[in-house]
């Protein structure tokens, strides 16, 4: 297969992905009641299953074509995928469950080049070297949401996220220089509406879907050097094997604080927001002057403050200096930053993470998970 593909397995993605286990668990295609548990739901969050006492990963987690070199995208496709899937499958209704009809092969075989070897490739073979036709498809999870049943756990809808790349970058020569050609908003949508045909299709196929719900969701992915991820514009929510028809969608999302006054690409922040993201940040740093950074990511939806996540850089290797900042961020977090929205605060050093504070969506209360070094 002429697709490059590598898993993603960060330290911050392993660490989120422990942190949302009580709101996304998961559990097998049909379980015994005495298999499972449900972790409880948290406010506006999913319930999750943990099966025989164990978090069951997806069969294909993690996968995405190693081009495109922006980390951001991928926290923010997983994180903007579930707020689709919340617009069809109510969390007060549905149980998540990690994807488990997409396997690691699959998931490769399509994000791959259309090619003799690989005919299931959703991008179109490579043509001229000098002149290569871009890799649109980037990146595609599914999500699958279950229900009771009896004494059993049975699948009631699925979605699927497609990601499509705005930019291609490329080499000639294998030692030359690198080039990169733009891909239009139309093309990312045009692209995107012909690989999420194929990709309705083929998942129908799948033994065990039948003919539950499937949504198709689009996502743009945002170039290597942005600051931000990209975002999801549209969705598909389809009972048979085509396209029924696309719902837009209007996430934006925003680097805090504004550089020079000028707003993200992505979008523009309102001054409100911006303020209270100054003024948190202006408060930690007089406590801890000793700190690399403080941004954040803030996301809109059709221009409402839908969530944030901010990175913390420390210059730190005490313990107890490390305990004592993030109490401190907490605090200040409740006191200056945005009520009612979901939050998370990473507080890292160049090399490891170190602790994380977050909110729960319509909780007033922030908590806290230091990380311990022996």
């Amino acid at each position: 297969m002429n697709a490059k593909v590598k898993k993603i397995t960060t330290a911050t993605m392993i660490l989120m992905t422990s942190l949302v286990l009580a709101s996304c668990g998961i559990g097998g295609h049909s379980s015994s009641s005495k298999d499972y548990t449900t972790t409880g739901s948290g406010s506006g969050n999913y319930q999750g299953v943990i099966q025989n006492g164990r978090y069951k990963t997806s069969k294909a987690r993690g996968i995405n074509v190693s081009q495109n070199d922006n980390q951001y995208n991928l926290k923010s496709f997983e994180n903007g995928l579930t707020q689709v899937s919340k617009r069809v499958f109510s969390p007060k209704n549905y149980i998540f469950q990690e994807g488990q009809y997409l396997n690691t092969d699959t998931i490769e075989s399509w994000l791959g080049r259309k090619t003799k070897d690989n005919p299931a490739g959703l991008n179109p073979a490579e043509g001229k070297k000098s002149d290569p036709n871009p890799e649109y498809v980037q990146q595609i999870e599914e999500q699958d949401y279950m229900e009771n049943s009896g004494n059993s756990m049975k699948l009631r809808g699925m979605t699927i996220g497609i990601g499509i790349n705005s930019e291609y970058n490329y080499k000639k020569k294998t030692d030359g220089p690198s080039y990169t050609k733009k891909i239009s908003d139309a093309e990312v949508k045009r692209q995107g509406e012909i690989a999420a045909e194929k990709v309705l299709k083929r998942v129908r196929k799948r033994s065990g879907v039948g003919n539950v719900p499937i949504v198709i969701a689009l996502y743009k992915q945002a170039p290597d050097d942005s600051l931000v991820g990209g975002s999801f514009f549209a969705y598909s929510k389809n009972s048979g094997s085509t396209i029924s028809s696309w719902h837009k969608l209007n996430y934006k999302t925003v680097v805090l604080p504004k550089a020079g006054g000028t707003t993200s690409s992505t979008g523009s922040a309102s001054q409100t927001d911006s303020d209270s993201f100054s003024n948190f940040k202006s408060q930690i740093q007089s406590f801890f002057p000793n700190l690399s950074g403080v941004t954040a990511q803030a996301q809109y939806n059709n221009g409402q403050l839908d969530g944030m996540h901010i990175t913390v850089t420390t210059q730190f290797y005490s313990q107890s200096e490390i305990t004592s900042f993030t109490q401190y961020i907490a605090r200040a977090a409740k006191k200056y930053l945005p009520n009612g929205i979901p939050i998370d605060i990473r507080i890292q050093s160049d090399s490891e993470m170190q602790a994380i504070v977050y909110r729960d969506s319509g909780s007033d209360t922030f908590r806290t998970h230091i990380l311990t070094s022996y």
